[in-house]
């Protein structure tokens, strides 16, 4: 059973066969998402167990009619051992396979395409038509417009061309109405345009132009919510943007050189613009809204296996697949969590578990590719020629945490590259194994010496991995898995062009009970899900009290520091836990009562460590927080490609325009009409004398019984004048705000620092000058009646005096209004993106995933995979 915020009942399904070892909320995910057939109707399915039998004994199937087997033995050996990784959530395929395998002839397997547009209408046509039948089966897709004419280039017919941005919305607005898989998804697509092309300022600008679109109609009382009235109106809202840039163009930006755009049809130079100014224009737009993202061209091809064939121009919408044009890609992954040894033996890897588990998924990969449907015959037979498959891993955060590693650590990320290291080697290894058998892919030979100087790349990169003590088995492990790989490949050639990247892992990662998703570490130790008929169950990080106990913690320091993180939301401040050991439980948002949250610098740190050992590339959106600056997003981009990434993603927390999250303690069940709470007839109030410029008047401050401020009125010196008059017209305006319950921090924020006249020195010592009459007013409140970290939130103290807050924050002990915050239960036991989208199943706040969004509460995703 699913529930929404209201606690209404979205879902349910009775009389389920589920595995006694999985979670309710896998259960609750896998019978929702992937059950087959109208709910209530005989044909709908009632068994996990079927569910996977469906899937596995198809796979099992085709691979005998391919003749992947030598005996009929290896074919049923092969079938357990994928229901087996399956049934005990060590591994799990992408969306697509659980949606389709088993129902249709041709089922659509892959959650990545990567679409080609030539310069014609009837590419272009071809293009929104293949689109609409890949996000109705439950998948994604990406496109480079970079070879659409600008619009500034004329048509063969006379006139002028309207340019890829014009194309891009008609291409959106298709998407905006088409669901995924039947399912609840919405579609996923990523439009991207080399930094070359004439019409790049305009692609740049375009999703932050319709954004400050969308604020104007918020302003002009439009919704605000997702779907709502003002964002349906605007373009550009179903699709991820990125900017293709080369080194070229990186090496120019360095050096404060200039940058030429071409035409496309003559190749004359268009536009000449300083590179620094192009980037700080991405940089500018990205801070506003999010998009566009950048890839780096020249980095990427120069790890293709394929470059003879056709170069990568483009990827899926989460950036992680990326391969020629009219291809597709099946992901699955692998749960690193389950191949960790227990008790004593927690720091072991199961190598031969692990790389067994490779061979297995591999193996049902690759049997999937021939038997598959495509939307095209361009995508089929490309598809058929390259054999590309996209084995990833999720758990990675927790598996650092249940080892006692911090995320953010040189430690950890050696141990990432490691494993990562092992699984891509054990990939191709396994891929020229059945290479030997099935012959290799048939593009191979065409671009035989290019693939094998790429698997010399990722196996040269392992030298750079430092590796000590109990990982240095992983370390040997990875370098000889890699030495077979290279002369297996060479002997053999290899079955496919790629094997390996990092996928978001959505919802196969409640399928799979991660604690972690992809490459992520955890959103937050504390999280919450409805229940049924009301209220919330508080989901505590199972991997903590194993970390702790791999620290050395005994168990009653353990229940202590459990029973804090359950009552808080954060283990920082719990009893008995040492300075050195905070960071392993660092996440990706920080808690509401504690301080410590992965820095930006720290999952750049990550992304290229693991980067130079997968064959494609890494879904990650960098969170970073409203203050972010356009200078730290530009040089976020700088150091992505400095570090070799081949993408990356910004994503500031409230750039967009959405309904804002609630933090108040107690979700309410109900949706209710606001209610004004007046104040008594007596209370108590406060009376202050201020003068501005030589204006004088008076401020009375009323408080509820609890001592927050309900009410104030001002009385100016002239009677009758105009300032008197828009005086009591904002007390008016403030008190009704406060009566119905909106926060004074809010009004403070907004209204604190506004200037116009009269404005000058005023009689007050906290505020020796004002710059406008209601900057005084709502300053003095800020001062008088809110803590005092809201008031440096609010830029109300001087530098003498937000240096002493930070002084006094630093303690280990929480402050008495943190104390009293903590007790009982709050909604959210961590900060995550104000401006989060509501989940379009339950309601739920969502979080970002990859550069998807996923439900905590559902398991709903936003994404591809």
């Amino acid at each position: 059973m699913i529930t929404n915020e209201e606690g209404s009942v979205i879902f349910e399904q009775r009389d389920i066969e589920a595995p006694a070892t999985w979670s309710d909320m896998a259960i609750s995910v896998v019978v929702s998402r992937y059950f087959r057939g109208i709910p209530g109707s005989p044909e709908r399915e009632t068994s996990i167990r079927g569910l996977i039998l469906r899937v596995v004994d198809t796979i099992h199937r085709w691979g005998i009619e391919q003749h992947y087997f030598h005996t009929q033995e290896d074919a049923s050996a092969f079938r357990d051992e994928l229901y087996y990784l399956v049934l005990h959530q060590m591994a799990s395929f992408n969306s697509p396979v659980w949606f389709n395998v088993g129902v249709n002839s041709l089922p659509q397997c892959s959650a990545c395409f990567i679409l080609g547009v030539d310069d014609t209408m009837e590419s272009i046509l071809d293009w929104y038509r293949q689109e609409g039948m890949i996000f109705k089966g439950g998948s994604g897709a990406g496109v480079n417009l970079s070879r659409l004419r600008s619009s500034r280039e004329a048509l063969g017919g006379g006139g002028t061309a309207s340019g890829p941005v014009s194309f891009m919305k008609a291409a959106d607005a298709s998407a905006g109405v088409i669901k995924s898989g039947g399912q609840t998804r919405r579609a996923a697509k990523m439009v991207i345009l080399d930094v070359d092309h004439p019409d790049i300022m305009d692609f740049i600008r375009s999703k932050a132009k319709e954004e400050a679109k969308a604020r104007v109609l918020i302003e002009h009382g439009y919704g605000n919510e997702v779907g709502g009235d003002a964002y349906s109106t605007v373009a550009f809202q179903n699709s991820n943007h990125s900017v293709r840039l080369s080194d070229e163009f990186m090496e120019s930006y360095e050096s404060n050189g200039d940058w030429r755009t071409h035409f496309i049809l003559s190749g004359e130079p268009a536009d000449t613009y300083q590179a620094q100014d192009i980037m700080t224009e991405i940089a500018t737009a990205a801070h506003a809204c999010g998009d566009p993202g950048v890839q780096f061209g020249s980095t990427i091809n120069r790890w293709h296996t394929c470059p003879e064939t056709a170069p990568i121009r483009a990827s899926n919408p989460c950036s992680e697949y990326m391969q020629v044009d009219n291809s597709a890609c099946n992901l699955a992954s692998l749960k690193l969590t389950a191949f960790l040894g227990d008790g004593d033996d927690v720091t072991a890897f199961n190598v031969f578990a692990f790389r067994h588990a490779v061979d297995i998924m591999i193996t049902a990969q690759e049997i999937i590719v021939d038997k598959a449907g495509y939307p095209s015959e361009a995508i089929r037979r490309t598809s058929s020629d390259m054999r590309a498959l996209g084995l990833g891993y999720a758990d990675l955060g927790a598996a650092l945490m249940r080892l006692g590693i911090p995320y953010d650590s040189d430690e950890g990320r050696s141990w990432a590259s490691l494993v990562t290291a092992l699984m891509t080697g054990e990939a191709y290894r396994h891929s020229a194994g059945i290479a030997s058998v099935k012959g290799p892919f048939r593009e191979f030979d065409r671009n035989r010496d290019a693939m094998l100087h790429v698997i010399r790349m990722h196996r040269n990169h392992l030298r750079g991995i430092s590796s000590t003590g109990s990982y240095h088995s992983l370390r040997t492990a990875a370098q000889e898995t890699w030495e077979h790989a290279l002369q297996a490949g060479e002997t053999n050639g290899f079955r496919n062009c790629q094997v390996t990247l990092l996928a978001p892992t959505g919802t196969v990662g409640f399928m799979m009970d991660c604690d972690t998703t992809g490459i992520e570490p955890d959103v937050a130790l504390v999280k919450y899900k409805n229940l049924a008929g009301g209220g919330r169950l508080k989901i505590i990080n199972r991997t903590v009290p194993r970390a702790l106990e791999r620290l050395g913690y005994d168990k009653d320091a353990i229940e202590r520091a459990l029973a804090h993180m359950e009552k808080t939301g954060t283990i920082e401040t719990a009893p008995d836990l040492h300075s050195d050991h905070i960071s392993v439980f660092d996440c990706a948002f920080k808690p509401v009562h504690g301080k410590r949250s992965v820095s930006a610098q720290g999952h750049l740190l990550m992304l290229g460590a693991v980067q130079p050992f997968l064959s494609g590339a890494i879904s990650k959106t960098i969170n970073l927080s409203k203050d972010a600056t356009v200078a730290e997003i530009e040089d976020i981009f700088h150091t992505a490609w400095r570090l070799g990434l081949k993408s990356v993603s910004v994503y500031r927390d409230g750039c967009k325009s959405v309904q804002p999250l609630s933090l108040t303690e107690v979700p309410s069940t109900i949706v209710q009409a606001p209610v004004r709470n007046r104040l008594p007839v007596d209370c108590k109030s406060v009376r202050h004398k201020f003068e501005v410029a030589g204006q004088k008047g008076y401020i009375h401050t009323g408080f509820y019984e609890d001592g927050k401020v309900g009410e104030i009125f001002i009385c100016m010196a002239k009677e009758g004048s105009t300032i008197s008059g828009l005086m009591d017209t904002i007390a008016t305006l403030t008190s009704i705000a406060l009566q119905y319950g909106v926060p004074l921090e809010a009004l403070v924020n907004k209204f604190s620092h506004v200037r116009f006249e009269p404005s000058g020195f005023t009689n007050n010592y906290d505020i020796p000058i004002a710059k406008s009459l209601t900057d005084y007013i709502f300053r003095y409140l800020g001062l008088n009646f809110l803590t005092k970290e809201q008031q440096k939130a609010a830029g109300l103290l001087s530098t003498e005096q937000q240096e002493n807050v930070d002084t006094l924050s630093s303690s280990d002990e929480p402050s008495t209004r943190d104390k009293d915050n903590s007790e009982g239960s709050s909604s959210h036991a961590f900060y995550p993106q104000s401006d989060a989208p509501p989940c379009q199943d339950c309601g739920a706040i969502m979080v970002r995933n990859g550069s998807c969004y996923r439900c905590l509460n559902c398991g709903a995703t936003t994404g591809c995979s």
